[in-house]
């Protein structure tokens, strides 16, 4: 996870970032960063984030859903061995799972917690006050 790789739009109005070695890039990152460090910094930066594992259907669904809301999310594909990354310091890499989207800097969970914040009216409120919504959504 040295760079990040822009390709082209998704079918699904999203963009795809990956995280590969790169330092030609004007995307490229600080390779003297740690894991974790990028990760929290990644969070920090993008409204809206999903750390994905590579072919992820959960997170295509994440994805679709977003996007028939109006939102884009960041998407950053991790290798296996970097998922551990995505742990709180006080799970220890015990709770690190993906996909996992974070809105606002705040970790929502997987697939469930967000169609769970979707299906209870929360998620379109907690887009629009992050940013990642405009206005209201019909």
């Amino acid at each position: 996870m040295q760079g990040l790789r822009l390709y082209g739009p998704f079918t699904d109005g999203g963009v795809r970032l990956e995280l590969t070695p790169s330092t030609a890039s004007p995307l490229a990152i600080d390779v003297e960063e740690s894991t974790e460090t990028r990760i929290q910094r990644l969070i920090s930066e993008n409204p809206v984030i999903i750390f994905s594992r590579p072919a992820c259907c959960m997170c295509h669904v994440m994805k679709r859903l977003l996007s028939s809301i109006g939102v884009h999310p960041t998407v950053i594909e991790m290798e296996e061995d970097e998922i551990g990354a995505l742990a709180t310091p006080a799970e220890d890499g015990r709770g690190a799972e993906a996909p996992a989207v974070f809105i606002g800097g705040t970790r929502v969970g997987g697939l469930e917690s967000l169609m769970a914040l979707h299906l209870s009216g929360h998620l379109v409120p907690r887009l629009e006050e992050v940013g990642a919504l405009g206005g209201m959504v019909s």
